[in-house]
């Protein structure tokens, strides 16, 4: 299966669930900023989480067809139209070859994952496809795609992804009637953040900290795949030590030297000299991973304990999830 990009958009790359075993060399992880619409993305072709997808931020972009394929999406950045038809979410769609695909900007967030069955055929740089930028390795050589890029997926598929692709394999633009359910696997109120507070969160006078945990911040436009910067109450130091660099992650909340908030995101560095102040529950790492500039958000503390039962209570749905799917589609 292979597709040709037309357009690329304002950022389309190759990623996956990120490269996490060499952060003592300093490398990021990497991998979707929603990890969650990827994987969706992924189990809707029959493909395992980790299959590499295309990464796209607020879509305008296009691509045609230049074999039969069988694809999904996932996310809150576009909507996949082909003519005048826009293609449903979150489901298996057979393209036929010379098809011409459009992604039209959705509001409602910023990127969203294109998966083909069998998964975008890229080397494996260090354990995973994903893009690093900042070092211009893995993906698709290094960057981001571009007009003309040709990408093929890997012809090794699941018994699954054969039985759809032949279920549903027509003249025309078909999809399954049955979607997965994501935005079930999502809190009802998106603009609510949980974190659990950090190491450092004493350094930091009580006032700061409860303003933290309840006055509203607004993503600046100063964003990017490292990091969010925050704008909202400032955040004062009682603690002036200097902090020895130490661990950060995607999630990890820093405060600034001028107590600005910045929040680090899938290409951030492995390690950082600012205090941190709270950390991102797993859960809600994927909401992050759609904000965009002016999108306002609340800060809310659990415990470490709250974030853990709620990570493994998703990773048992997506887990029955899998198991659904394999009955539909065997």
């Amino acid at each position: 299966m292979k597709i040709r990009i037309l357009k690329p958009g304002l950022l389309s790359t190759i990623q996956d669930m990120g490269r996490r075993h060499f952060l003592s060399q300093g490398v990021p992880i990497s991998g979707a900023m929603d990890s969650l619409s990827a994987r969706i993305a992924n189990k809707a072709v029959g493909n395992t989480d980790d299959q590499a997808v295309i990464e796209f931020a607020y879509a305008d972009a296009g691509f045609m067809a230049e074999t039969d394929l069988l694809i999904a999406y996932a996310g809150d950045g576009m909507r996949l139209q082909c003519g005048a038809q826009i293609l449903p979410p979150e489901r298996p769609i057979f393209i036929p070859a010379g098809t011409i695909i459009q992604l039209i900007h959705n509001s409602n967030g910023v990127h969203t994952y294109l998966s083909i069955a069998g998964g975008w055929d890229v080397p494996e740089v260090l354990g995973s496809r994903s893009t690093c930028l900042a070092a211009s390795f893995g993906g698709f050589k290094g960057r981001p795609l571009q007009g003309d890029d040709v990408l093929s997926s890997n012809e090794q598929l699941t018994d699954i992804s054969k039985g759809v692709f032949n279920k549903l394999k027509n003249e025309q633009v078909n999809f399954a009637k049955w979607s997965i359910p994501r935005q079930l696997l999502l809190p009802m109120n998106r603009t609510i953040i949980r974190v659990t507070l950090a190491r450092e969160t004493n350094w930091f006078n009580s006032q700061s900290v409860i303003d933290f945990l309840s006055a509203p911040y607004q993503l600046s436009r100063h964003s990017n795949r490292m990091g969010f910067h925050l704008e909202g109450p400032e955040i004062i130091r009682t603690k002036k030590d200097e902090l020895i660099s130490t661990a950060v992650t995607p999630g990890t909340i820093q405060v600034t030297g001028n107590g600005q908030v910045i929040l680090l995101m899938a290409d951030c560095q492995t390690t950082g000299g600012y205090p941190r102040i709270a950390q991102v529950a797993s859960v809600d790492l994927s909401l992050c991973g759609q904000l965009k500039p002016g999108d306002t958000i609340y800060f809310k503390e659990i415990s470490r304990r709250e974030a853990e039962v709620l990570y493994l209570k998703r990773e048992d749905e997506l887990s029955k999830l899998t198991t659904a799917l394999k009955s539909i589609f065997l």
